[in-house]
């Protein structure tokens, strides 16, 4: 259990938004909740920590939850959690409560499950408030120890990104070449065989004129001489996710790919030099856009700067257009620019950085001068 998630818990939710308890269904703040991977829900109160759960997930739970009581469910979840709720607090009391719930999460087949039980269980003055993003909110700046989970993922993707680069350099002076699904299958091999526990996302490799669409889904293109290469890849190292994406060449570089190249890597940079607490998402948004702009690619350039990652590998805030939350430090964010030309090549350069008291450090190592391999 988080203990400083809990505080902010209590101060943020169940105070602020004067509710008895919260509801929790989504896998990341269930983990961040009660140490709890599995399937099921957690109730968190100030006088009850329960997590609900089947028979599959029993034991584990009372390893990673031990200061939450383990309730099994044999058929109905959302059945025994009311029944347990009433037994708990009374009929009397439970009428009156006021239960928080991640309507961002749950399903609306959920939510009708819940509130057609209130009825059978004559309890129809108790209250589901939503939530919205309250406990999203509370996962935004990480402790030490999550942003050293997070730096131990990047440190993996650095080392399959040396990997994959040395492979590819190898098999062209060879004459070989891998497809787009290849490379992908390679990279999230190195990362298993590193040490991950998996991919944080679908791996993009994305070569020639698929560079181009900025979440392309790797097919059995063969790499050619010329071709810009995109990969966009992350791995979780005990729940935490990293990110981080680099554009190379098969070959020699263009003129072009190499101008269009340059604009990319100088929006980041400028974007991460302006990067410190107390300056909002929307303006380092702008600045790398404003790079993009003025060099005319500005259509080019459609997504958002960037996102935070954490347990998710998108979470908020983001660098965007529309975010206006004040960057703080354990703030963790990816720095992702890109160019793309329809039907020719695109490209992004994507790192993570930490939010510091006086700027922010950037924790993806890989070089990120044009490669041509």
């Amino acid at each position: 259990m988080d203990r400083t998630f809990f505080i902010k818990l209590e101060e943020e939710v169940l105070n602020a938004k004067k509710v008895d308890g919260v509801l929790v269904a989504s896998p990341a703040n269930m983990r961040k909740c009660s140490g709890f991977r599995g399937e099921g829900i957690v109730y968190a109160s100030k006088e009850l920590k329960l997590v609900f759960t089947d028979s599959r997930y029993v034991e584990a739970a009372k390893e990673e939850c031990p200061e939450f009581e383990i309730v099994l469910f044999k058929e109905s979840l959302y059945e025994t959690f009311i029944s347990q709720i009433v037994r708990r607090a009374g009929r009397e009391r439970a009428a009156n409560f006021s239960i928080g719930f991640e309507d961002e999460r749950m399903t609306v087949r959920d939510e009708r499950t819940i509130r057609a039980l209130l009825k059978k269980y004559d309890i129809p003055g108790m209250k589901l408030v939503p939530l919205h993003k309250s406990l999203d909110r509370l996962r935004q700046i990480k402790s030490g120890r999550e942003i050293q989970e997070i730096e131990r993922a990047e440190r993996i993707g650095d080392e399959a990104f040396e990997r994959i680069v040395r492979d590819l350099a190898k098999m062209r002076r060879s004459g070989s070449f891998l497809t787009e699904k290849q490379v992908a299958a390679r990279l999230e091999f190195f990362m298993r065989e590193s040490g991950a526990e998996g991919a944080s996302f679908d791996t993009i490799a994305a070569s020639g004129i698929h560079s181009s669409m900025p979440h392309a889904i790797p097919t059995d293109r063969v790499l050619a001489e010329g071709d810009f290469l995109t990969m966009d890849f992350g791995c979780r190292v005990n729940g935490y996710c990293s990110d981080m994406t680099r554009t190379v060449v098969i070959g020699r570089a263009s003129e072009v790919q190499k101008k269009v190249y340059d604009i990319v890597l100088r929006a980041q940079l400028a974007a991460i030099e302006a990067i410190r607490p107390g300056v909002e998402c929307c303006e380092i948004d702008r600045v790398a856009r404003s790079v993009i702009e003025e060099a005319g690619y500005g259509e080019r350039f459609g997504h958002a700067l960037g996102h935070s990652v954490g347990l998710m590998i998108h979470e908020t805030p983001c660098f965007s257009k529309r975010d206006r939350t004040i960057l703080q430090p354990g703030m963790v964010i990816t720095v992702e620019p890109g160019i793309y030309m329809e039907g020719d090549f695109g490209v992004r350069i994507e790192d993570v950085v930490v939010i510091t008291e006086d700027g922010c450090r950037n924790i993806t190592r890989s070089p990120k001068s044009l490669m041509e391999v």
